[in-house]
C-alpha cells in the first residue's frame, strides 16, 4: 500500500482477531529477518509495513529508473488503430475519421515511440504524415501491418450502426 497499515486493519481484512494477527506479522517478520529475505516487515506504532531491506536500495534504484510499459488509454488506442489502418496519415485525416482533436494523442504516440512522421504531404502547408514503427509491431506481436486483423463487412455495418446511434443519443441531449 505504500504506507503502514494499523494492526486493527490487518485483522479485520483477514478476518482474525488482533491477537491472532499479531503472531502471524511476529513470525512473518522473524521469516523476512534471514539473510536470504530481501524484504523486511517493520513495527510502527501498532502498524505494520513491509519495506525492502536497506542493503537492496540500489536494486530498487536501477528498476525504478528502467522505462515502464505505456499505458494507452481509448483515445490514444483509437487514435493508433487510425494510423496503423490508413498509414501514411495526416493529423487533419485522423480528427476528420475521430471528429475531435488528435494533438495529445498523437504527441503521446510519438513519445511511446508507437508512430513517427513519414514525411510531408505534397499539398499546401506540409502536413506531416504519420505511420507506425518497428516498435508498434513489437509490441503488438506483428511482424507487418499486413497482420493486423481485417473487419468483416457486416462488423463495419455494425459499428457504423452503433456510431449512428450514439449521435443520435448526443443530439437528442
Amino acid at each position: 500500500m505504500g504506507d503502514s497499515v494499523e494492526l486493527n486493519r490487518l485483522a479485520s481484512a483477514i478476518g482474525l482477531s488482533a491477537a491472532e494477527t499479531k503472531k502471524i506479522l511476529d513470525r512473518l517478520k522473524e521469516k523476512y529477518n534471514r539473510p536470504e529475505s530481501g524484504i523486511r516487515l517493520l513495527e510502527l506504532d501498532s502498524s505494520y509495513q513491509l519495506c525492502t531491506k536497506k542493503q537492496y536500495y540500489g536494486n530498487l534504484i536501477i528498476l525504478a529508473k528502467q522505462p515502464k510499459k505505456p499505458q494507452l488509454t481509448d483515445v490514444v488506442m483509437e487514435t493508433l488503430s487510425i494510423i496503423a489502418y490508413k498509414q501514411p496519415v495526416t493529423k487533419a485525416e485522423i480528427e476528420k475519421i475521430r471528429g475531435v482533436s488528435s494533438e495529445h494523442a498523437i504527441n503521446k504516440l510519438l513519445e511511446y515511440e508507437l508512430i513517427q512522421e513519414l514525411g510531408r504531404l505534397n499539398i499546401p502547408g506540409r502536413p506531416i504524415l504519420f505511420g507506425t514503427t518497428e516498435k508498434f509491431l513489437r509490441c503488438f506481436g506483428v511482424e507487418s501491418t499486413d497482420e493486423l486483423p481485417v473487419l468483416d463487412e457486416v462488423q463495419i455495418e455494425d459499428f457504423k450502426a452503433e456510431a449512428e446511434a450514439e449521435l443520435d443519443v448526443h443530439v437528442d441531449v
